[in-house]
């Protein structure tokens, strides 16, 4: 059974050091149109950054990716299992789980076969719910420039077949239940030059780009940085969420 591709396990740590958390809100929202007793379903879990926020409000979680490595690097909880497995074939029994979530991951699945095994692993009335955020954006103008120029000059061409997902919120992709709407959710945060550099080499363009080319485009991005921001300073960063939900 053909599996997506692993584009993470290379800068997992990465990943697991600096990719921002979702808004409590989210969870909050999640925990209003499902109920404390479900069993949860984290598809795609990384390293955990969405699946032990769900175990902390959830009765049981069991979280799947595809990377060994990625799991490695996840949190633990006493309700918080992981499971390497892909999404299309989790091995979770037939409408065992109450809520499916998907975070940041959707776009890397083959789309008709995770939606067979959401129809068969979620009870009637379970509520599925993805998300994805846009790409980042800094408060300072000038900083934010830089790093558009880097984002589309250099990280652009090296983006995986499914990036144009994310660029457009999953507008464009099927979803398998009515929809509820989207409460508008975005993520706030403040970021020092060597946060912001490792968040953006967790990235799977820069992963693709330094395993071609073997050499860190990062180092440049951080010089020119570094030249309007000092290195402990703090800036302001953003991301818009975008929410898709619906009961079964």
């Amino acid at each position: 059974m053909a599996q997506a591709p692993d584009h993470f396990s290379a800068v997992a740590a990465d990943y697991a050091n600096f990719r921002p958390d979702y808004p409590s809100t989210l969870y909050d929202w999640l925990l209003a149109h499902s109920t404390p007793s479900a069993n949860v379903w984290d598809v795609g879990c990384g390293s955990g950054q969405a699946s032990l926020a769900l175990a902390q409000r959830f009765a049981s979680v069991t979280a799947t990716d595809i990377s060994a490595e990625q799991i490695a690097h996840a949190s633990q909880r006493a309700n918080l299992h992981y499971v390497l497995a892909p999404a299309e074939h989790s091995g979770l029994p037939s409408q065992s789980v109450d809520l499916v979530t998907v975070a940041q991951a959707l776009h890397w699945f083959d789309l008709p076969r995770f939606q067979q095994e959401v129809q068969r692993v979620l009870k009637p009335g379970g509520l599925l719910a993805e998300w994805t955020y846009s790409p980042i954006h800094l408060e300072d103008v000038t900083l934010n420039a830089i790093l558009q120029r880097f984002y589309v000059e250099v990280a652009t061409p090296w983006w995986p077949p499914g990036r144009e997902h994310v660029e457009n919120g999953y507008a464009l992709l099927p979803f398998p239940f009515a929809r509820l709407p989207d409460p508008g959710f975005s993520i706030q945060r403040e970021m020092t030059l060597p946060q912001l550099i490792g968040y953006v080499r967790s990235w799977s363009a820069i992963s693709r780009y330094i395993s071609a080319k073997k050499s860190d485009p990062t180092g440049a991005l951080a010089t020119e940085l570094g030249q309007v921001m000092k290195l402990a300073e703090q800036i302001a960063v953003s991301w818009v969420v975008k929410l898709r939900a619906g009961y079964r």
